[in-house]
């Protein structure tokens, strides 16, 4: 936080510095001095003030505390709710894990490295060796939910737009594995997003994940419907990749791109639309594309499930 004030404050500085030279070049009494110095002073002016003034608001939303409020909430942890739990948990190994196995220790790579410089982040230590063990059940929930940490600011990455359309049986229910879970040390580095992190958010290229505040949400009832189809596909996330209407249009450049879903729901039979879930395969044989989470998504469905987002992804328009 502090490098990144301080780096805020430089910006800031040059954009002063090429005002104040802005300025200088205008009191020069020859043109052919004066204005290429002042049209370049003052380009750089406006280039550096910018820069400082989207820099700041991305820092503000990185910093920022939310006060969303946090349920009173006490998971009972029950066989059933821990199972739940543990099939829920699946998806979260993608990140959370670096075997894409379970439990959920936690990443062992940043996750952001690899394209702009934007710092270090980490998927943390999701067992109770890690930084949860000091969070009640209801911030945790907030957290899945809503995006925001104990402390209230926001966190990274943290799929929560598709999340907060967890029931409220599912969400506890991952809560109660992940208390279930042994506990696991595995030390970190800690999140540090720097001033070209803050350049991309201020941009809205790179957004937070907090979310408004989530109130109950139930489930349909479970079975190979359409409207229980629908609750897997917005809860699973599947919009990050193929767009807000499924339709293969990704919203930002932050994930793969994904193919409209409806053609391969209508097109393949039960069978060929398990294969990708199940073993990773389209039904010429060929695998599907490397960025689809086809292993931890269909652990996370049982055959049911799978029909129910099939019939669901058919009534698409």
């Amino acid at each position: 936080m502090i490098v990144n004030i301080i780096s805020l404050l430089l910006l800031a500085l040059l954009a002063a510095l090429f005002a104040w030279l802005a300025t200088r070049a205008w009191r020069a009494k020859r043109a052919y001095v004066k204005w290429p110095a002042v049209i370049l002073a003052g380009l750089f002016t406006l280039i550096f003030a910018a820069v400082t003034g989207v820099a700041g608001i991305g820092l503000v939303k990185l910093e920022a505390r939310h006060a969303n409020p946090v349920a009173d909430v006490k998971v009972a942890g029950t066989p059933a709710q821990i199972a739940r739990g543990n099939q829920l948990a699946w998806g979260c190994a993608d990140c959370h894990s670096p075997t894409l196995d379970l439990p959920l220790i936690g990443g062992a790579e940043n996750m952001i490295a690899g394209g702009p410089p934007l710092g270090v982040l980490y998927a943390p230590n999701l067992t109770p060796g890690g930084p949860l063990q000091g969070w009640t059940d209801g911030e945790i929930v907030r957290a899945i939910r809503e995006g925001i940490a104990q402390e209230g600011r926001p966190l990274i990455a943290m799929p929560s737009q598709a999340y907060r359309h967890l029931s409220d049986a599912d969400v506890q229910a991952l809560v109660a594995y992940l208390r279930s879970q042994p506990a696991v040390v595995n030390s970190q580095p800690a999140r540090n997003l720097n001033i070209v992190a803050a350049l991309f958010m201020g941009a809205g290229l790179f957004p937070t994940s907090a979310q408004s505040p989530v109130g109950s949400v139930t489930a349909p009832p479970a079975g190979p419907t359409a409207e229980y189809g629908g609750y897997l596909v917005a809860a699973g996330g599947c919009a990050d990749c193929h767009g807000v209407k499924l339709d293969g249009v990704p919203p930002n450049s932050f994930v793969p791109a994904g193919p409209p879903l409806k053609p391969f729901a209508v097109a393949f039979s039960e069978a060929q639309f398990f294969g990708i879930f199940r073993d990773g395969l389209r039904p010429d044989g060929s695998p599907v594309a490397e960025g689809m989470p086809w292993r931890n998504i269909g652990k996370t469905m049982s055959d049911d499930d799978l029909r129910a987002v099939q019939a669901y992804l058919k009534t698409l328009p």
